[in-house]
């Protein structure tokens, strides 16, 4: 795939950090490109996952560290082991209380900010992952699903251990960071510290705002990138949301072109996820939103195209897609799918007409005869004025000659 067909038609990247992170790895995904990845065919997607570290002996997975482990998960005085808690039903996502909360008045609530201590191992034991003081947003989907769902059960102060299919984790794809392998199972162990009440987008001062609503499109653009489609979408309307709230503090004009900045990159990034889950005219809204603040984006304009060609308008796709080639004359993406889409319309209409002279028993031929056929007439009525213009000359003539002869 060319570099121009990467930067054409998909969500942007995740912040510096992650991308730092990365590079020390010694690996990099699409993400870490700074631009957006394709998105454009099916065809176009490199399904396999980046190629991952031995990961067999883990992050120091020490027998000590294992020791550790298995003290954890014994709970003390104020706790008491309870039976697996089946969260979904299907025996996928189970819960399991090591250490007893607060109660079930004090459980978080959705919409709020939870902070947590998580750490996070693959099946066999192995330590993937440590972290203290995670903050997030319950319900955006901020975190992986596992953690999103099981987190809205525990009581304040509780310690739990989660085991989640790879389906509420990473999925197929896995992940660089923390770095997990496709089709994992993991087990998390989880703490709830406290929780608080979302922050007043009113009263937000700009530069947090518009942090906050890239925060929101950057772990939409990880869910788009796992395939994860729908939960894309929800992020980025938690983003759209953000960026379109109204405030009450005062706001310059550049902060307000860079939240409207983000707000055509949530847009164009829906509508991405939305033509990915065949919900087209969705997806047709998204466009032209997009468009309505920014007229000449070319990835709206690209988007708006590939969606009215699927909805079988193929006319005004091919005058969105020439708009777009007008602005980006280059653009060998764009080239590509309105060639194909002239040949596409050209046959379809092909195809009509002959449907048409079909229905119409061939009218183009039965015009023709009836042409022929008045031209024959009127043909014939021209010798016939010429024969009777004649005979009445020859008889003038013989009249005057019998005339004279009496005279």
């Amino acid at each position: 795939m060319s570099e121009q067909e990467e930067t054409m038609d998909a969500p942007d990247s995740p912040d510096c950090a992650t991308t730092v992170t990365a590079k020390k790895n010694g690996r990099t995904s699409l993400l870490d490109s700074g631009e957006d990845f394709e998105v454009l065919d099916e065809e176009d997607i490199d399904d396999d996952p980046p190629p991952l570290e031995d990961a067999g002996g883990g992050k120091g997975n020490t027998a000590d560290e294992s020791d550790e482990r298995n003290a954890d998960t014994d709970p003390g005085p104020s706790g008491q082991v309870e039976e697996w808690l089946d969260v979904l039903g299907n025996d996928q996502l189970k819960k399991k209380v090591l250490v007893a909360g607060q109660g079930r008045d004090s459980r978080p609530q959705k919409g709020q900010n939870v902070k947590t201590n998580l750490r996070t191992y693959l099946k066999d034991g192995t330590l993937v992952e440590e972290q203290t003081g995670v903050t997030f947003t319950l319900g955006d989907s901020d975190v992986i699903q596992a953690l999103d769902l099981t987190v809205q059960l525990m009581e304040m102060g509780e310690k739990a251990l989660i085991q989640t299919d790879a389906k509420y984790a990473y999925g197929t794809r896995g992940s660089l960071d923390p770095e997990v392998p496709p089709d994992a199972e993991l087990s998390l162990e989880v703490e709830l510290l406290g929780a608080t009440d979302a922050l007043d987008l009113e009263l937000l001062p700009p530069a947090e705002k518009i942090a906050l609503a890239s925060h929101k499109r950057e772990r939409g653009n990880i869910h788009y990138q796992r395939g994860d489609y729908a939960f894309a979408v929800n992020s980025y309307s938690v983003a759209l949301q953000i960026t379109e709230s109204s405030s009450k503090v005062d706001i310059s004009p550049e902060e307000e072109n860079e939240l409207m900045d983000v707000k055509v990159k949530c847009l164009n990034n829906m509508a991405a996820s939305q033509l990915k889950l065949d919900h087209y005219d969705a997806a047709l809204k998204s466009c032209v939103a997009a468009l309505a603040h920014q007229p000449d984006n070319i990835k709206a304009l690209f988007r708006m195209g590939k969606v009215l060609a699927l909805q079988g308008e193929y006319s005004e796709a091919i005058q969105t897609l020439r708009k777009a080639l007008k602005l980006e004359p280059s653009n060998k993406t764009i080239h590509a799918e309105l060639s194909k889409l002239v040949k596409k319309n050209s046959e379809q209409r092909g195809a009509e007409q002959a449907m048409y002279k079909k229905m119409l028993g061939n009218p183009t031929n039965s015009t023709s005869s009836t042409q022929k056929h008045r031209a024959k007439t009127s043909w014939g009525l021209s010798w016939k004025w010429l024969f009777g213009a004649t005979a009445v000359a020859i008889g003038g003539v013989a009249l005057s000659v019998v005339i004279a002869a009496r005279n």
